[in-house]
Parts: structure tokens; C-alpha cells; sequence
């Protein structure tokens, strides 16, 4: 049975709250593939954990496809780019692509600080915010890494004009620069708001304003 003939179905959680969901999301839509969401509910406990870094492993979101299951994004993104090279996912060059991986992986790995003070939460908004002073350092690496690869590969995307795997890892970013009223450099800000103006990111935003479910733990409050 052929990848278009096969039934796939993304489970993910909370499109509000969860940003490794966001991403796998992103990854499967930028594949151009058919699929099935499965939302697993707010009670389920190990949901719980990963949404507030307490879980060891992510294991939403998972892809699953004609008896194959792969969870964990990186592992998503290289899945599918396997399956559909052409849509780019990855860049076509080999140094573009070690690069690529690099960001991607760096995203994956760090960055604790920067998620933990600045949850994802699409609903809110809280203009003038204090950002504490650990997580700035995680600000200013991450429009590092933006401003890097706009000005080596042209933009408007991070490898070029083409959205891939990049876009989809540090799209959440973008979400919590605008929740949290993030100030950023020109070249940044641009870029933050052409991710938050992809169609697939109108789309996921629009769902996550519809849920109703509340997690008091990601209500920042102050």
C-alpha cells in the first residue's frame, strides 16, 4: 500500500497549550498529507505532564501510518521528509541541512527556561509582561538563530522561501513573542509575524481559541 493510500492520524493534544503538537501539526500539513487528528483529552495524566515539562519523553505528538508509529518531532520531521522529499522539509543542500538540523535540534534540547516561564497559551494575551532575566538569555539565542538564517538564506522563512521543518520547530516561539509581548529586533518581529500569518498557523489559532478546556498551571496570572 503507497504513502497516499494509507490511512495516517496525528494524535495531538491541547492546540492552545501544547507546542510539540503545534509542531508535529505544522510538519504533517507542510507535508502536504491527508490525516486523521486524535486529541487526547486534558484529564489524561500523562498529557498533563508533558504540557507542564514534568514527563521524561514526549510522546505526543505520534504519527501513525500504515503500522508505523513515530512519536517525538525531530523523529516526525525525518519521517516525513523521508516519504515526501519533495516538499521540502529539509533543504535541499547537505551544509543547509546540517544546519538545519542543528537549529532544529538545539530547539528540541534547550531552551527550558524560555518554556517554562513563557508557557504556550494562544487565548491570552499580556501586554508590558516581565520577562524573567533567565529566559532572556533563551530570547536573545533564539532571534540569534532567526537573524542568522535570514540574512544567509534570504528569508522570508529561515531556509529560504520555502516554510520547513525550522519554521514548524520554532513556530510555538513565535506564539509565546506575541502572547507575552516579547520586544524583538526588526528582522525578528518579521518574521514573527510571517509565521503567525501562515494560513496553517490562521488555521491551528482559530481551533485554539475555540477550546473550552482551562489549565490553571498555564494561566500565567502576573
Amino acid at each position: 500500500m503507497g504513502w497516499d493510500m494509507a490511512k495516517t492520524t496525528l494524535i495531538i493534544s491541547s492546540k492552545n497549550y501544547s507546542s510539540w503538537s503545534l509542531r508535529g501539526w505544522l510538519l504533517a500539513r507542510f507535508a502536504d498529507i491527508d490525516f486523521d487528528e486524535c486529541t487526547v483529552a486534558p484529564e489524561d495524566p500523562a498529557y498533563r505532564q508533558e504540557l507542564l515539562l514534568l514527563a521524561p519523553s514526549m510522546l505526543v505528538p505520534c504519527l501513525r501510518h500504515g503500522g508505523v508509529e513515530v512519536w517525538d518531532v525531530l523523529a516526525i520531521g525525518e519521517f516525513l521528509h523521508e516519504l515526501r522529499p519533495k516538499a521540502g522539509l529539509l533543504p535541499s543542500a547537505r551544509a543547509a541541512r546540517a544546519h538545519c538540523r542543528s537549529i532544529c535540534g538545539e530547539m528540541h534540547a534547550g531552551f527550558t527556561n524560555l518554556r517554562s516561564s513563557l508557557p504556550m497559551n494562544l487565548r491570552a494575551h499580556f501586554p508590558g509582561f516581565t520577562v524573567w532575566s533567565r529566559a532572556l538569555a533563551d530570547i536573545e539565542r533564539i532571534t540569534s538563530i532567526w537573524n542568522e538564517c535570514l540574512q544567509r538564506y534570504g528569508g522570508p522563512f529561515l531556509f529560504g522561501e520555502r516554510r520547513g521543518m525550522a519554521d514548524a520547530i520554532y513556530a510555538p516561539v513565535a506564539t509565546r513573542f506575541a502572547t507575552y509581548d516579547v520586544s524583538l529586533d526588526t528582522t525578528s518581529e518579521t518574521y514573527k509575524r510571517t509565521v503567525l500569518e501562515m494560513s496553517e498557523m490562521r488555521e491551528w489559532t482559530a481551533a485554539a481559541l475555540a477550546e473550552k478546556e482551562e489549565i490553571d498551571d498555564l494561566e500565567v496570572e502576573f
